[in-house]
């Protein structure tokens, strides 16, 4: 693919929000998925999360990254051609992009996310990058990464990235699933760059999902903000506490919404009742804990050969390259 510019191009889907609403609020137990949290508000919130001196994934993942950079970048086949799953504000794809940049390596970019306001602040983060072409694709996952595979040439190599361990919102048959379908894209020559959170000490994690200044809370319960505004919904939010616990069978955090009495919320744009009674629980998220060698047995399950595996000490956070033969 030929590359003279870094405009931005966007590319667009439709929203299965409401009919994800209305069966996750209806299931047993009640549910919300996770990749909803990212409307504007819920993105900023999360890049304020980001910030927060009990939350290190972020910060950790980074300071890997600008460590290894130099040895992914050199892997890669000109032009290259990076695309990430959900790039947040842009902050980690943008320390390769600016290594690229500065040996004027002609590279486009692909974001992948449902979330517009996601999309526009990686963007941002972005085009100062002379030699970077952005290319936005507002779609689920996978749907997204074969618009993106549709519009790059056979003879171009994808450095796919996920990074933030967004892997560990999926339970384990999700991730597997998710990661064959990953494989099943991908050509030969392709790399998968994965970042994975750490197990650590209990108390360490709960202080990451609960923090004191409760800014984790308020994203969370930004999610029945969102349904009230496009659902016209009548949430009433100071009725529902955050909940985090540590469900160390499953090595995971699992974040819930608690209703803190008896209520009927009716989702009107749905034409939905909803009855809690008080106790009763939506469980927004779940974060999923890793061990290294774990990973690259997904990966391999998946049909991929890892290559390399690298660990940020500080913040127990993993990065791993996986190919693609």
């Amino acid at each position: 693919m030929s590359l003279s510019s870094n405009a931005i191009q966007p590319i667009y889907v439709d929203d299965a929000f409401p009919a994800d609403v209305v069966a996750g609020l209806t299931s047993e137990p009640k549910t919300l998925l996770s990749k909803y949290h990212y409307d504007t508000l819920g993105s900023k919130l999360f890049e304020s999360i980001c910030e927060l001196p009990w939350y290190t994934i972020t910060r950790g993942e980074c300071a890997l990254l600008e460590r290894i950079k130099d040895s992914v970048t050199d892997r890669l086949r000109d032009p290259v051609v990076l695309a990430e799953l959900g790039p947040g504000n842009g902050d980690k794809i943008a320390i390769l992009a600016r290594a690229l940049d500065a040996e004027r390596r002609e590279t486009s970019i692909h974001l992948v996310d449902v979330s517009e306001g996601a999309l526009d602040s990686a963007s941002r983060t972005l085009e100062s990058y002379s030699s970077v072409k952005v290319c936005k694709h507002k779609a689920s996952y996978i749907d997204g990464l074969r618009n993106v595979i549709d519009v790059v040439q056979p003879s171009e190599s994808i450095v796919l990235l996920f990074m933030g361990s967004n892997i560990g919102n999926l339970a384990p048959q999700e991730a597997e699933r998710f990661l064959v379908e990953i494989r099943a894209l991908l050509r030969a020559g392709d790399k998968f760059l994965i970042g994975t959170d750490l197990i650590k000490p209990v108390e360490q994690l709960l202080l990451a999902y609960d923090d004191p200044l409760g800014v984790t809370s308020a994203f969370n319960r930004n999610l029945l903000v969102r349904i009230n505004r496009e659902l016209e919904a009548d949430f009433d939010v100071d009725q529902y506490d955050f909940q985090v616990k540590w469900n160390s069978r499953h090595s995971r955090i699992e974040s819930y919404l608690v209703s803190r009495r008896d209520q009927t919320v009716c989702i009107e744009a749905v034409n939905c009742c909803v009855r809690f009674v008080k106790g009763d629980v939506i469980w927004t998220e779940s974060s999923h804990k890793y061990e290294s060698a774990e990973v690259a047995e997904m990966g391999r399950a998946a049909g991929f050969e890892c290559q390399e595996q690298w660990v940020e000490p500080t913040s127990a956070f993993l990065i791993t390259c996986f190919g693609v033969r």
